[in-house]
């Protein structure tokens, strides 16, 4: 989940394995689908006869609109760990409440047990987005996808980590068209034309996992080549050369010089007002992550830091394409001119060669970054940069070549 630029400034662990957990899952799936097709048919038969846009004189920028009534949302089961926002009991004195915000604006650097944490987050946050994923159908309302959500937290343990949010009314952020970020789940049914970003976070045993992607929902209506697909596979590909630079002693500022251009060389812009952000104990903290050139940047990535990178894409260049609306219900956030925009997120831990993707499909992955920190002079500390030479020259002698990228799953 994106961070508001302004507000924002303010070792392997072994857990059961992935498969057993997705077993575990099955059967609630199984028995929830009939359920989740009838609340997708009666919401599609009725948004159009009862729901209605609670902003009718608001100046939209495109064609999405609201659709409301917003679904009463279930109640959270009493054993789910809950985090301090959502804790309504949880009053705290003025002083907690001033040491809780001064140590999210702090970059926090992990122990290996609180990246373990975080990383078990990450695994069932990535189950939740396939699921929410495969929700995804023609005539379903990004209501329906808010309640697979919800629920397939609730299986796992979890709490909806937007779920109360400042205010947030919903478990999941469905973003459709012309929204950049935070869109709220609504009447509205999905059509063949549109392109929807989901944004997942769970908040399990203390630590909190993020990530996003964005689909078309009808893949024929967006072909390879199309302005939808190719705004898509943008954001992935602006996304991926941002993590491939990521390791410790790179300044968070040199993010933005990667994506930037990549954005811009394919005709889109960056949306620059929301960022990525630490996550893991807190859902926003520090560092702020731009996604854009800029000397606001400040941070340098060390060992145990676990944050996301999240860029926003819009499908109209800079400058107008840079800017963004929001709505009247103080979340929604669209593109200044209705055109479509699309984004990627993964939670990352910084480790000692490298990083380690904690929310990748498949299961977590490190990566040894050297290779291109190197190439773009990132490896700025003698003795990494000394270990790197040794590490060339040994790869050299076996026969492996020093162009071999060394990536490994953590088994968990």
């Amino acid at each position: 989940m994106a961070i508001e630029e302004q507000a924002a400034t303010t070792s392997a662990a072994s857990i059961s394995p992935l498969a057993a957990a997705e077993q575990k899952h099955q059967a609630s799936k199984a028995a929830a689908a009939a359920s989740t097709t009838t609340t997708q048919e009666s919401s599609s038969s009725s948004s159009s006869a009862e729901s209605h846009d609670p902003f009718p004189t608001f100046s939209y920028s495109g064609s999405l609109r609201p659709a409301y009534p917003l679904s009463k949302n279930p109640r959270v089961p009493a054993h789910i760990q809950r985090p301090n926002y959502a804790r309504e009991e949880v009053s705290q004195s003025f002083w907690a409440f001033w040491w809780d915000w001064m140590r999210s604006r702090n970059i926090r650097t992990n122990t290996p047990e609180e990246v373990a944490g975080i990383r078990r987050s990450a695994i069932l946050a990535r189950q939740v987005l396939t699921a929410a994923r495969d929700a995804i159908a023609i005539g379903a309302t990004t209501d329906s996808i808010d309640k697979v959500v919800f629920r397939e937290a609730i299986a796992r343990d979890c709490y909806p980590s937007p779920l109360g949010y400042h205010g947030y009314p919903k478990s999941v952020c469905t973003s459709v068209n012309e929204c950049i970020c935070h869109g709220i789940p609504d009447q509205r049914p999905l059509q063949r034309d549109d392109i929807i970003n989901i944004d997942v976070t769970l908040y399990h045993k203390g630590f909190h996992g993020d990530l996003n992607a964005t689909w078309a929902v009808e893949p024929a209506a967006h072909p390879e080549g199309s302005e939808g697909q190719r705004l898509i596979k943008t954001a992935r590909s602006c996304l991926d050369a941002a993590i491939s630079i990521c390791g410790p002693g790179v300044p968070y500022g040199e993010i933005g010089k990667v994506i930037q251009p990549l954005a811009e060389s394919a005709g889109f812009a960056v949306v620059r007002r929301y960022t990525g952000h630490g996550v893991g104990k807190v859902f926003h903290g520090a560092p702020t992550v731009f996604h854009h050139k800029t000397k606001k940047g400040w941070g340098i990535m060390e060992v145990g830091h676990v944050f996301t990178i999240e860029p926003m894409i819009s499908a109209t260049p800079p400058p107008v394409g840079a800017g963004d609306l929001s709505w009247p219900d103080d979340w929604t956030v669209t593109t200044t001119d209705g055109a479509h925009s699309a984004a990627a997120e993964e939670t990352l831990a910084i480790t000692p060669h490298g990083v380690e993707i904690l929310t990748a499909a498949g299961g977590p992955k490190v990566i040894d970054t050297r290779e291109e920190r190197e190439k773009r002079g990132l490896i700025t500390r003698i003795k990494e940069r000394d270990d790197w030479e040794e590490e060339k020259a040994r790869r050299a002698k076996e026969g492996e070549g020093d162009d071999k990228r060394e990536e490994k799953r953590i088994k968990v």
